[in-house]
């Protein structure tokens, strides 16, 4: 019995006891659950990313081109995931399935395209939309991307502390590396996108919990039956790259349209359509008379209407290089001409400037055909998939690889006139004389052809400049569509308000954002994360193509890298910190110092050897140097400092996992120690700010726990308040993994990612 006088009525039963941190420790589910479902929450998070970036872009008009926004949102909500204390947010939890099918309606029902009009940057396109203005889909769309992963960050967050610090991070990335492996698989099934509903459905159904599993299936359900209406539309088909769309065409010029992620993008024409006079695709054989034309190298084949232009100028051998394998396959099943079916087409599924480097072949004429892409190579980088085939390097590869007399082509609507300056001013310093030029399209649109020698090429008309020359692409800056060296006023608006949004919200957490100055090195980590992580996207890119399969490669190399690290620290105990740091600098110092073009003019074997030691092997040390330091455990004169695995960790800000620091109550104002809590490592303490209220002007004892440095647990005692159970006052610490200290580094990782993202 408890001293005092009871304020409950005469017969009442004692009210129940709350449920404390204690009796949540009590009925934590068992180890082996807790890895299962630490494995499902990681690899649902990356998955779902995944699935978001993809399928907005191929829904939303320009949006694949800003890859970057839907990542953006991404980052945010998985670090305020993380951010939330245990015992907040659990509504999260319960409704997470929501904003999900909020947002496929939302995109599917209501249209919008990103307008992009400026002459800074080129986006290829030929649609107007209809349906929200940009200005209010868009903060709409951030927002429930942001809600969507904050809640999936939550659920791995909860697994993510019932875990020791190394073994949690261990299933974390085992996770991320299935949620990548997954998505990567489904691409190269293409997979319709009804399946990457259902299969994100599941696991959140599972995530849920059987309690929430009747609110979750309703939304969830919603969002697969607008998916399955999708997929199940005449003439739709997924690629690797885009959601495709073949029409019939009306045109009695045209057979069939094909529209990539909702822009016209290609044309099936019959061949007397191709070889009429006038025609832009036969201009290249009209204007290089001497040549034979018997070996043509296509690059951009698409749906065959150049190849079946070659074949019909008597070639002797095509090799027709398509980077997509939807488009070729549409070619060869409705093109009236059946190029592809012709002996003397050779079809190789690559990246153009990839094939160029690979090849030794000579060829009397290559084209390049319309090598106009809709979309990025990787949210991680604002490289486009046909980046690589016009800097200054591809042209010359071009040039080498040309016979005696042989000719070289492009040609497209380049809708300005400086993209087409710039492109015919490198060509002129490679070919040693300015190309021949076909203006269609009021100017906007040109065929360029340029001959190995002035005799090589008969032109009707000589490119002359319009106006300044801008400086030729090259392979270390390969943006040909970014007038100058800047950045984007559109990007600038927008990063912007992005960074605003994050300060916003990670204050609503209740982070203090001047104590996060204390951790500037978070900052510094996240940011040079982010940045050699599209260092290594460009750099794969290049040496082995802009293909999908080379962009999974780089995402799961990353994670290959951090767990082999992890690996290592569990069976070697001792590992020398400094000699550690110094081959970490060492490595990145290689990176940099070595030139791309040593790297791409080995062979394969020995190009892929060296790509991969230079990209991984800083990941590798820098979580070597975390595990090392984690496997210390908790210090109470401020623990894990340093972490360099913010720069190798993860691909995502959850930096409670990758990087953040442990300091000792001692360390930065009191609290918890941060970490993993123990349940050796426990004890009760005073309520020491509850003087105002009855209870702590006797002194009694709180119950909530605390850390002890102490290392001894003992079960909270019976709170001496009249009979009732004595509630803390909220300003206190409580037994949570988001200690002050752990979460002001994890808000200061989340804007280091954000803006070194958006720097990428």
């Amino acid at each position: 019995m408890l001293r005092g006088r009871s304020d409950r009525p005469a017969g009442a039963r004692p009210a129940p006891p709350r449920m404390t941190a204690w009796a949540d420790m009590e009925h934590s589910p068992g180890p082996q659950n807790v890895r299962a479902r630490l494995l499902l929450a990681s690899a649902t998070m990356l998955f779902v990313e995944l699935a978001l970036i993809r399928w907005t872009g191929a829904n939303i008009v320009h949006l694949s081109y800003f890859s970057n926004f839907i990542l953006l949102g991404s980052f945010l909500g998985i670090g305020l995931g993380f951010l939330l204390p245990a015992g907040r947010g659990q509504w999260l939890t319960r409704w997470a399935p929501i904003p999900l099918a909020v947002l496929v309606v939302l995109v599917r029902e209501f249209p919008v395209q990103v307008r992009q009009s400026s002459g800074e940057v080129i986006y290829f396109t030929a649609v107007k939309t209809t349906g929200l203005p940009q200005w209010v889909t868009l903060p709409v769309l951030f927002g429930l991307t942001a809600l969507i992963m904050m809640a999936i960050g939550k659920m791995t967050a909860d697994q993510f502390r019932r875990l020791p610090s190394l073994e949690a991070y261990r299933f974390d990335l085992l996770g991320s590396l299935t949620g990548s492996v997954s998505f990567a698989l489904l691409s190269w099934l293409r997979a319709p996108s009804v399946v990457w509903g259902v299969l994100a459905a599941l696991a959140m159904l599972v995530l849920v919990g059987r309690r929430n599993i009747v609110r979750s299936a309703i939304p969830l359900a919603v969002m697969v039956a607008v998916l399955a209406l999708e997929s199940a539309a005449t003439g739709i088909s997924w690629s690797p790259y885009y959601k495709i769309e073949v029409k019939k065409s009306t045109s009695a010029a045209r057979d069939y349209n094909i529209a990539a992620n909702g822009v016209p993008h290609q044309s099936i024409a019959p061949l007397k359509a191709l070889t009429k006079p006038g025609s832009p695709y036969d201009q290249p054989y009209r204007e290089t008379p001497r040549n034979s034309h018997r070996r043509v190298l296509v690059i951009g084949a698409g749906n065959g209407n150049d190849v079946a232009l070659a074949l019909a100028h008597g070639a002797r051998r095509v090799d027709a290089v398509e980077i997509d394998p939807r488009l070729q396959e549409i070619g060869a099943s409705l093109h009236p001409a059946r190029p592809y079916d012709d002996p003397r087409v050779h079809v190789h599924i690559n990246d153009g400037r990839a094939f160029l480097e690979q090849t030794d072949a000579r060829y009397d004429l290559i084209v390049l055909a319309l090598p106009d892409s809709l979309t990025l190579v990787s949210g991680a980088s604002n490289l486009r998939l046909e980046s690589y085939l016009f800097t200054r390097q591809a042209f010359e590869a071009a040039h080498r690889h040309l016979a005696p007399g042989g000719a070289f082509a492009m040609y497209n609507y380049y809708r300005q006139n400086w993209l087409i300056d710039r492109f015919a001013g490198t060509l002129t310093s490679v070919f040693g004389h300015a190309p021949c030029i076909t203006h269609y399209g009021n100017k906007r649109a040109a065929i360029l052809v340029a001959g190995t020698t002035p005799a090589a090429q008969s032109c009707g008309a000589t490119w002359k400049a319009s106006g300044p020359v801008p400086k030729a692409a090259s392979d270390d800056h390969p943006f040909p569509y970014l007038l100058h060296r800047t950045i984007p006023t559109f990007y600038l608006g927008v990063l912007g308000a992005i960074l605003l949004v994050t300060l916003a919200s990670v204050r609503l957490t209740g982070v203090r954002l001047r104590r996060t100055f204390g951790y500037a090195d978070m900052f510094l980590l996240g940011a040079a994360f982010m940045l050699l992580e599209t260092k290594n996207v460009i750099g794969f890119a290049l040496y082995f193509g802009t293909t999908w399969l080379v962009n999974a490669m780089v995402f799961a190399g990353v994670l290959l890298a951090v767990l082999s690290a992890v690996e290592v620290r569990r069976r070697i105990r001792k590992l020398n910190q400094l000699a550690l740091q110094l081959l970490l600098f060492a490595t990145l110092a290689v990176s940099w110092l070595i030139p791309a073009h040593l790297v791409l003019g080995l062979p394969f074997a020995g190009r892929l050897a060296a790509a991969i030691a230079l990209a991984f092997a800083p990941i590798f040390c820098a979580n070597l140097i975390f595990s090392v330091s984690a496997g210390r455990g908790l210090r109470p004169h401020g623990g894990l400092r340093r972490q360099p695995a913010r720069l190798a960790g993860r691909r995502h800000p959850r930096i409670p996992r990758a990087g953040h620091r442990l300091p000792g109550p001692a360390a930065r104002g009191g609290g918890a120690v941060r970490g993993r809590l123990r349940p050796d490592a426990l004890q009760p303490a005073r309520c020491g700010r509850a003087r105002g209220t009855r209870a702590g002007q006797r002194g009694h004892r709180a119950t909530h726990l605390t850390v002890s440095l102490s290392g001894v647990m003992r079960p909270p005692p019976v709170p001496r308040d009249r009979g009732r159970p004595h509630v803390c006052h909220p300003c206190h610490s409580n037994m949570t993994y988001s200690g002050r200290g752990r979460r002001a580094s994890t808000s200061f990782g989340v804007i280091s990612r954000l803006v070194s993202a958006s720097s990428s």
